[in-house]
This record gives C-alpha cells, structure tokens and sequence, in this order.
C-alpha cells in the first residue's frame, strides 16, 4: 500500500513538472521573444529533463525535484504588491513540486525493507 501511494505522489510530482517545463518553454510563442523568455524556455528544460527523471526510481532526483523549483522560486520571487496571477501560479506550482518531492523522498529513506 505505501509503495502504491509512493508512487503516485512521485508521479504527480513529475507529472507536474514536466507540465511546468513545457509551459515555460512553450512560451517562446505566446510572448515577444527577450532575454527574460529565453532564460524562461531553459529554466524549463531543466524542469524537463528533471520532471523525466522524477518518473525514475533515483533519490537523486527527488532531491532534485526539492531544489530545482525552490531555488527557481526564490531567485525569481517578486516582492511586490501586485503580483500577476501567472506568476502566484508557478510559486504555487514549485512549492507543490518540492513538498510531493520531500514526502516521497521521507516516505522512501523510512521505508522497511524485508
């Protein structure tokens, strides 16, 4: 029962990752093309390529799965009073990401082994 749970919360984690990765890259064609959207279309390879290796078994990415979004999250939070929807969007995106991430990666080291 605990492994089925596992793996579905790593599963939705990288599922929405991969999601993430492919909205920012995918929105190379829904804005004008600068500096900002092109670190955007990388940030979300990287979400990708992450997102993929999610799916895996590896602990690695799991810790990658906590510090790739909370790091993205953190360099590129505002501070503002308005903060636009799409951006309250993707930190809530990356803080669900990194929290799924942190309960499998706790579940799977507290996991009994026969």
């Amino acid at each position: 029962m605990r492994s089925l749970t596992t793996r579905f919360l790593r599963n939705l984690a990288a599922t929405l990752m991969c999601g993430a990765g492919a909205a920012m890259v995918a929105s190379l064609w829904l804005r004008e093309l600068t500096q900002l959207a092109v670190l955007d279309a990388l940030i979300g390879a990287v979400y990708l390529i992450a997102g993929i290796g999610l799916f895996g078994h590896s602990r690695f990415s799991l810790f990658l799965g906590i510090a790739i979004p909370i790091g993205i999250s953190s360099a590129f939070y505002k501070n503002t009073p308005e903060v636009l929807a799409i951006d309250q969007l993707r930190y809530t995106t990356d803080g669900v990401i990194a929290l799924l991430s942190a309960i499998v990666l706790w579940m799977v080291r507290h996991q009994k082994t026969h």
